[in-house]
């Protein structure tokens, strides 16, 4: 059961455990101005509360590559560098208290240009704060959205190379792990699935063409990330729609190929390609997946989904299913949650600072 606060080695990065924070859009960046897509203080509070409460690794929601790549116009960014220097300051505090910073690096394609959730998410159209969306094909991701335009090839090569200076300013802004967003239905996700690409040129239509964006992604991003740090990769194992989606084998076969360009760790998720799926969600009903890609490919993954309990965190560690796990709202709910496993587990708390310890 110790094994979920065994420190844990990629490349030279040493994360400290492996129960570890997964991104959540937290949707309260300004959405105008000079400080659009900049982090602020809603930003530092909800992160250095994670890396007090003992995260080994955090991520942070999806950070957009360019204006049109965000969610929702209140989201994070890093095209610019006000953007890198406001993270900065939060990158220092999570590496002060023995978390290590990581970036999750997004382009929301045709899902782009949304209301915040508590506000019902829905698309804000072109016009102010909206903006037209983008993606792989002029398809609508649901009835009440608008049909994107479709990139063309160039577009392409500029994506991936926002893609690229994002990941230089990432760095400069003091995160240590590069994470590139290809699941959820967002861009990259995009151009994999065939339910989403219907292109015909070589960005479409068999494996090898749907997936050279990501790949190309993964090569330019790779090639600005310091080769001593490691480059994760987040994927949807599936579409979970019964034909014409992409799929659990796709996963594999592609989990393979992200290791021979450079990918240090796969963050298996799934869904978010299509609207109105049904997901047999249950405890731990992603693990399956991640713990697939690892038996057939040797590359090291983190699970993600329902993953609430300690004993049931510990055990996929253990168990060799994972090598960390990722926590989403359970995180949300309790920021303090890792050392509370730790209690749970009957293992030393480390890391507590020194404003609390006589709390423990």
């Amino acid at each position: 059961m110790s094994a979920l606060f065994d420190p844990y080695s990629l490349r030279s990065l040493t994360v400290p455990n492996r129960a570890w924070m997964a991104p959540m859009c937290q949707y309260s960046a300004a959405a105008s101005g000079p400080d659009t897509g900049a982090a602020n203080d809603w930003h530092f509070a909800h992160y250095a509360a994670r890396a007090v409460g003992g995260a080994g690794l955090i991520l942070t929601e999806a950070t957009a590559v360019s204006p049109e790549g965000r969610i929702s116009p209140w989201d994070l960014g890093l095209w610019n560098d006000r953007q890198a220097a406001a993270l900065r300051r939060i990158t220092d505090f999570l590496a002060e208290h023995g978390a290590v910073p990581g970036v999750q690096l997004a382009h929301a394609g045709r899902k782009a240009a949304v209301d915040a959730p508590w506000r019902g998410g829905a698309p804000l159209g072109t016009e102010e704060p909206g903006w037209v969306a983008v993606a792989p094909s002029p398809l609508a991701f649901a009835p009440d959205h608008r049909e994107p335009a479709e990139l063309t090839v160039a577009d392409i090569a500029a994506v991936t190379e926002q893609f690229a200076a994002a990941a230089r300013r990432a760095l400069d802004a003091g995160f240590r792990v590069a994470e590139v967003h290809g699941a959820h239905g967002y861009l990259l996700g995009q151009f994999l699935s065939p339910h989403s690409n219907r292109r015909t040129d070589g960005y479409g239509g068999d494996f090898a063409g749907r997936t050279r964006f990501a790949l190309e992604v993964v090569d330019a991003v790779r090639a600005v990330w310091p080769a001593e740090l490691p480059v994760f990769f987040r994927i949807s194992a599936t579409d979970w729609l019964p034909d014409g989606g992409w799929t659990v084998d796709d996963t594999v076969r592609l989990a393979g190929e992200l290791r021979d360009h450079g990918v240090d760790l796969l963050d298996v998720s799934s869904g978010g390609n299509a609207p109105g799926v049904r997901i047999p969600t249950g405890p731990g009903y992603q693990v399956p997946f991640a713990a697939r890609v690892r038996a057939e490919t040797g590359l090291p993954v983190a699970a993600v989904g329902l993953i609430t309990e300690p004993e049931q965190a510990a055990k996929i560690v253990s168990g060799g299913e994972a090598d960390a796990v990722l926590l989403g709202r359970q995180l949300l709910r309790e920021p303090y949650w890792p050392q509370r496993a730790a209690r749970e587990l009957g293992l030393p708390l480390t890391g507590v600072p020194d404003q609390y310890r006589r709390a423990h």
